[in-house]
């Protein structure tokens, strides 16, 4: 084999390589809350508080009346405890009380109730009232039930997830989609979050601690999470797209060689 081959296989080999190394992720951009305080001796303490939900339209609430009047509780309960515990998203949006445009729910025998702008608690107080002028010793139980995330870019498992539950922080969110993948971007991800004038984007960033006193740290429902690509993926793609070039002419380069010794 000549020389030439020799080199140019040479060549090959330090641009493979060199294209590999290029779309490595160093250590430092892989571990979450990185920090100098953090100590096996003492838990470290951070004050946050969490952000309160107002309800807006479109969103699915179950409500329960009990009462020692057994009969009753039908006039009022839509949501049955059976579609609650099923987990069914679909069962429970089309048994539950959407609050429609306006920002109101048609509850059976009270009537239209404006819920738009109140949190899940004061919505229960007014339902409460509400249902009082008509059963004696009744308790209400109201629940959220359209609590879902939007989860997308580069995480193992991207979709949407429902959430059983009356809080979720950026964390729980992102095991739900089975954590960051290798080439995600822990210091830049999109959180956007739907309001009554718009949608407002901000951007975390994982690796640092401040993230836990963070207003953006506890997600709202209908939040979604983009984690975007580093750019070590797309050099990781060129690369193995660079081997496979590469390893094509060294074939043809080889066989040339073959037929010209011959």
């Amino acid at each position: 084999m000549s020389s030439l081959v020799y080199f140019r296989a040479w060549v090959l080999g330090l641009l493979v390589a060199g294209a590999l190394l290029g779309s490595c992720v160093s250590q430092q951009q892989l571990p979450y809350l990185q920090g100098k305080d953090y100590s096996t001796r003492a838990a470290v303490q951070v004050e946050n508080e969490r952000q309160v939900y107002r309800l807006q339209p479109g969103d699915v609430l179950s409500i329960r009346v009990q009462s020692v009047q057994p009969a009753l509780n039908d006039l009022f309960s839509v949501t049955s405890g059976q579609n609650i515990q099923s987990g069914d998203p679909g069962n429970i949006f089309a048994s539950g009380y959407s609050v429609d445009d306006t920002g109101s729910i048609n509850l059976p025998t009270a009537g239209r109730l404006k819920v738009a702008g109140l949190t899940v608690e004061e919505t229960q107080q007014l339902i409460q009232k509400e249902v009082s002028r008509f059963m004696r010793e009744s308790n209400v139980l109201v629940k959220l039930t359209s609590f879902k995330l939007t989860i997308l870019g580069e995480v193992r498992s991207p979709g949407r997830y429902f959430v059983y539950n009356s809080q979720a922080t950026v964390l729980e969110a992102l095991g739900l989609a089975g954590d960051v993948g290798e080439f995600g971007n822990r210091t830049n991800i999109k959180l956007i979050r739907q309001t009554p004038k718009g949608s407002e984007v901000v951007l975390l960033d994982l690796t640092d601690p401040n993230l836990l006193r963070s207003k953006y740290y506890y997600l709202l429902p209908n939040d979604a999470l983009y984690v975007e690509p580093l750019k070590a993926r797309t050099s990781r793609g060129n690369a193995n797209n660079l081997g496979l070039v590469f390893g094509g002419l060294s074939t043809i380069i080889l066989l040339l060689s073959f037929i010209k010794a011959n």
